[in-house]
């Protein structure tokens, strides 16, 4: 800022001061020997580009601050931590359990098959889902305790409510795991023959893929439409590509194991 502008602008807030102080009004005009109200100062800050520090505007340009959003309020970087968790561990059990399922019915038609590889899927998924948060999540928990204690405010207790959870998020990432893969599994377990069951398994995952990209999509403030073609594209690739190998697995190998 201009050091002669500056002093402009300070001096004629001063001036303005001292003429009230000392009952009058620079600028003013009486009316029948009555002393009119002074004129309303307005201090603009320069170096805050010309906004106002006082007066109604002020209040005004504080009242409509763009930096809380235009959205009444939602703070979006708030949920992206939870949103997150919850979009990812759905999204992993269903995508783990359909892609596990489509695997074994590539190289066994028998149903038995596909529901004990589901189920199997979706136990060591939602227990390995749950280990890896919490894990993950107290290595947070002690860095932010340690920065507490450097800080001194470890004592605090609004500080102290605000550390994450593990065994909180551990339940959750194992819920959402579980969530997810409840699908697939439904969708294939009471279809008895084999590519109507992979169709059912693979359309019952899209419109579950679908779901979660759009939820995702909604709550995260995000464009819908990108979000759910990600999710389904991702999500049909994986399975493919597990049917596959899998198939492939089994002819250049030989594999027959429709007797298990």
């Amino acid at each position: 800022m201009d050091p002669h502008l500056s002093s402009h602008v300070h001096a004629t807030a001063a001036a303005a001061a001292e003429a009230a102080a000392a009952g009058g009004s620079p600028g003013g005009k009486k009316a029948g020997g009555a002393l009119l109200p002074p004129a309303a100062v307005v201090i603009l800050d320069v170096e805050a580009g010309g906004a106002p520090t006082n007066g109604p505007a002020a209040a005004a340009a504080v009242a409509v601050d763009p930096s809380d959003g235009g959205d009444g309020g939602v703070d979006y970087m708030a949920r992206a931590q939870w949103l997150r968790a919850a979009v990812l561990g759905a999204n992993d059990g269903l995508v783990s359990v359909a892609s596990l399922m489509i695997g074994v019915g590539a190289v066994n038609r028998s149903r038995k098959a596909m529901l004990v590889s589901g189920m199997a899927g979706l136990v060591a998924g939602a227990c390995s889902m749950a280990i890896g948060e919490f894990v993950s999540v107290y290595a947070q928990y002690d860095i932010e305790v340690s920065q507490l204690k450097r800080d001194g405010t470890d004592g605090d207790e609004g500080a102290r409510d605000a550390l994450p959870s593990p065994t909180q998020a551990a339940l959750a990432s194992a819920l959402a795991f579980a969530f997810g893969a409840i699908l697939p599994l439904l969708s294939g377990v009471f279809v008895p023959s084999l590519w109507a069951r992979l169709v059912a398994v693979s359309a019952a995952s899209g419109v579950g893929l679908a779901g979660f990209g759009a939820a995702g999509a909604y709550l995260g403030g995000s464009s819908m439409r990108r979000s759910v073609l990600r999710v389904l594209l991702g999500g049909w690739f994986a399975m493919l590509v597990t049917y596959g190998v899998l198939r492939l697995f089994g002819v250049v190998f030989n594999i027959d194991v429709s007797s298990v």
